[in-house]
């Protein structure tokens, strides 16, 4: 790809925010105060979890996040107060000279994606890929003016907001998290959401007390990895990733964004976080941003060599801000201090990293302001789901709905119908918000998370009888009196990053309880709108095909009477509010479509980019869409993972204790940490040797790329089985580990089963599925065996930081094998 890069030019940007050579020379001067431990502590984001007032005065941190789910004193329904008080233990100690250093107020960032997700009664939007389908820049800048000022409520002064990814594989589990796969609209989007989040820069509103700091995230590339792997390689040429992926940075940039948050993802193999060209000579230097770099969750950690406590490769790529939610951060802020000392990091990027950090505190105000609980919104609470706040959301919710069908225009509904309200997303807030609401996944939550939400059912509850109608509620379709019309709510459960990845675009494989409910429905003869919840576009023929009309409302969030505003309407009879919305995502015709997008050679998309009906357009889809999609396989009895070689669609991948990786492609493999190699057991090259060093962590799995729903073997007393020859017994603890993904791993600790083997030859090591725990993350995820088991990518690892000597072979996934969640030594 070097070679690529010196061909591709990239734009430079105009920022309507301005270099002011008084800020300039605070900068200089408070940089000319500083010394390396005070420059390093502004470098250094801790969670607040791991994070005390005194820890700040101590390392001169200059920031902390919290992240999803993530709230004061571990208390979801902390107050505003709450946030202030802990907000203001932070700033205080920030600004505590007594030990003669600068001080430089601290600055805190918080996920509001679609809304302040991590506070009790604020207003949550619907996500970004229901305002896409709206196609209303201005409405964007609203809401970003909401968000701010529910922000400002708690005295957070951050957003890590919009998210700009130019989603290409609706696979990824991020897909709702993005605008649109035209990066037209997404550059539309990007630079009015910052212009809401931060003011007008061309007036005394920018980053004033009625504003917060903007993010745009996340750089770059993250929408088009290959399979739509969270986390994954972006393998497309330079001029792509300029012309697509950076869209939204263009804006972002223009309108004055002050912070860019670099991606987990790859290009070409290249970790962004630790990516020279593109964070310093593209971002910084070709497109002229002047604000900092931040890391996310510790994805420099991810770095080939590094660790996340360990990580000058970052810092001299161009990162500015480790975003370290570590317990053990003090050992990230020591290194780095050393780092710099022994000119492993150059003082002089150091001084750039700072630099621009104290640039962004002074240009938002943050020397001036005072602490959080003197400025002008703290502690406002009638301001967190204002009416006015609402009133926006609702609006965003009635113009980002898309009408896929409207058989003889069955909708709008007349209101004073006898109406059943059926399926288990019309009483469901958990499923109306969506991801980032609440907790990070968006699972879990109740009504008393959401005390001034509208679910859809209240919404169509109170159109319907406020016009003399009736409602019936029945999750499962039952009814008294059959009703004139049923309206059948349903859709994807709430998800985020990782867990949302899937394998194919198909809707429930494995679950047709909706699809039922419809059937039955309609042989009653009854007319069906479907109202689908969704954050991406899906395979769902069978569901067209059995309702006359079909509304796609997203995940709309808080404000779920913005629906039926819509598909109802007024008492005279008169449309109240035309359908509005309309794809900005094609729809695939084939559950196989992971990436569709316009422009593509062969598009062939059942919807189109830019369809939706509006009302008493012409509708002409018809009932009989091909059902067949892709057949759900029946798992076998046997699944081998390996037998002689790695089967399809496994492979050998080491990852060594610097964070080098190697795919075993040949009869040798190497990491810094372990070796592999191919031997004979029973016939040529049928075994694995794996030899670790014992100088750090190593690791050997069979891993793949796309994820693997694995549920039938745990469901039917399943085992994983393998052959395993112990030619050194291990100096460290071994862990047998089933992966999902970084960070998520069920560990399962077998260091006495490999020592009681050790040196008798091969023998057979037999683990019931049942053993493996939850997956807990560095993310805060906790999932059990029944949701992981539909996300495996890594189904047999070896772990150990010691030395160990083993081979292996036949390893193989086997129903009915069970015995008692036991391990067994054959």
């Amino acid at each position: 790809m070097r070679s690529q890069q010196t061909s591709v030019t990239w734009p430079r940007l105009i920022s309507a925010v301005k270099q002011d050579p008084l800020i300039e020379q605070k900068v200089e001067d408070i940089l000319a105060q500083m010394s390396i431990e005070e420059k390093v502590g502004q470098m250094i984001q801790p969670e607040i979890r791991y994070v005390t007032p005194q820890d700040i005065k101590d390392f001169h941190i200059g920031s902390v996040l919290n992240g999803g789910g993530s709230v004061p004193n571990g208390n979801r329904f902390a107050k505003a107060e709450d946030w202030l008080a802990m907000a203001d233990g932070f700033y205080h100690a920030s600004m505590d000279d007594s030990d003669g250093k600068v001080v430089v107020p601290i600055i805190w960032g918080t996920d509001a994606v679609h809304g302040v997700g991590n506070l009790v009664g604020a207003t949550l939007f619907p996500h970004n890929i229901a305002l896409g389908a709206a196609n209303n820049p201005e409405l964007i800048k609203k809401i970003g003016e909401v968000t701010a000022r529910e922000i400002a409520v708690t005295g957070l002064d951050w957003d890590f907001s919009p998210t700009v990814a130019v989603v290409r594989d609706d696979r990824w589990g991020r897909t709702y998290e993005s605008y649109s796969e035209d990066p037209a609209i997404v550059r539309a989007y990007a630079g009015k959401m910052v212009e809401g989040l931060q003011g007008n820069a061309a007036t005394d509103e920018c980053l004033d007390q009625y504003h917060i700091i903007a993010t745009a995230k996340h750089f770059l590339g993250d929408g088009g990895t290959v399979n739509g792997i969270d986390r994954g390689d972006n393998k497309d040429d330079e001029a792509t990733l300029r012309d697509i992926h950076a869209a939204g940075y263009m804006s972002a940039i223009e309108a004055g964004v002050q912070t860019v948050m670099a991606s987990f993802n790859s290009w070409h193999g290249e970790r962004m976080h630790g990516h020279q060209y593109l964070l310093t000579e593209v971002l910084k230097n070709q497109m002229g941003f002047d604000g900092f770099v931040v890391g996310d969750w510790n994805g420099h950690g991810f770095i080939k060599g590094a660790s996340v406590l360990d990580c000058p490769q970052a810092i001299n790529a161009g990162l500015d801000m480790f975003m370290v939610p570590d317990p053990e951060w003090k050992t990230l802020f020591n290194n780095t201090v050393d780092q710099i000392k022994t000119g492993v990091i150059p003082i002089s990027r150091a001084d750039d990293a700072v630099r621009r950090i104290l640039r962004v505190k002074l240009r938002a105000g943050l020397f001036e302001k005072g602490a959080p609980s003197t400025r002008p919104l703290a502690g406002k609470d009638e301001l967190l789901g204002a009416p006015e706040h609402r009133a926006v959301a609702r609006q965003a919710v009635r113009e980002s709905l898309v009408l896929l069908k409207n058989k003889n225009n069955l909708l709008p509904l007349s209101p004073s119908l006898n109406i059943l309200v059926a399926g288990d997303g019309a009483d469901n807030i958990s499923k109306q918000t969506g991801g980032w609401s609440i907790t990070w996944q968006g699972t879990g939550n109740s009504m008393a998370d959401f005390p001034e939400a509208t679910t859809l059912l209240m919404g169509m509850t109170e159109a319907v009888e406020r016009a003399g109608g009736k409602i019936q509620y029945s999750a499962d379709g039952a009814f008294t009196e059959k009703p004139d019309v049923a309206i059948v709510v349903f859709g994807e459960d709430p998800y985020a990053e990782m867990q949302g990845d899937v394998q194919n675009l198909l809707y429930k494989p494995t679950n047709h309880s909706d699809r039922e409910l419809l059937t039955k429905l309609k042989a009653a003869g009854i007319p069906v709108v479907s109202l689908f919840i969704a954050g991406r576009p899906l395979w769902i023929n069978q569901e067209l095909n059995h309702s006359d009309a079909f509304m796609v409302i997203w995940q709309p969030g808080t404000e779920g009477g913005g629906v039926a505003d819509v598909i109802f309407k007024a008492a005279d009879g008169k449309i109240q509010h035309d359908v509005k919305g309309r794809l900005t995502f094609s729809w695939p015709k084939r559950p196989d479509q992971g990436p569709l997008n316009i422009g593509d050679e062969h598009y062939d998309p059942l919807f189109p980019y830019g369809y939706g009906l509006g009302y008493g357009d012409l509708d002409t889809l018809g009932d009989d869409l091909p059902e067949e999609g892709i057949a759900v396989q029946e798992t076998t009895n046997v699944l081998e993972v390996f037998n002689r070689r790695p089967m399809t669609p496994w492979h050998i991948e080491l990852e060594g204790g610097k964070n080098d990786r190697a795919v075993m492609n040949g009869n040798i493999a190497q990491v810094s940490t372990l070796t592999a190699t191919v031997v004979d057991r029973e016939v040529q090259e049928d075994a694995r040797r794996v030899v670790w060093n014992g100088t750090g962590t190593g690791l050997v799995a069979l891993s793949t790329e796309n994820r693997q729903v694995l549920i039938d073997y745990l469901n039917e007393r399943g085992v994983l089985e393998f052959d395993i020859k112990v030619d050194k017994a291990p100096t460290a603890d071994v862990i047998l580990r089933i992966g999902c993904g970084p960070s998520c791993n069920s560990d399962l600790p077998i260091t006495d089963k490999i020592n009681a083997i050790a040196n008798t030859g091969w023998r057979r090591l037999t683990v019931d599925l049942a053993c493996f725990p939850d997956v807990g993350s560095n993310f805060g995820l906790v999932l059990p065996p029944e949701e992981f088991f539909h996300l495996v990518l890594e189904p047999f690892t070896l772990v150990t930081d010691g030395e160990l000597d083993i081979s292996f072979a036949n390893i193989r996934l086997v129903k009915n094998a069970a015995a008692g969640r036991s391990i067994r030594i054959e």
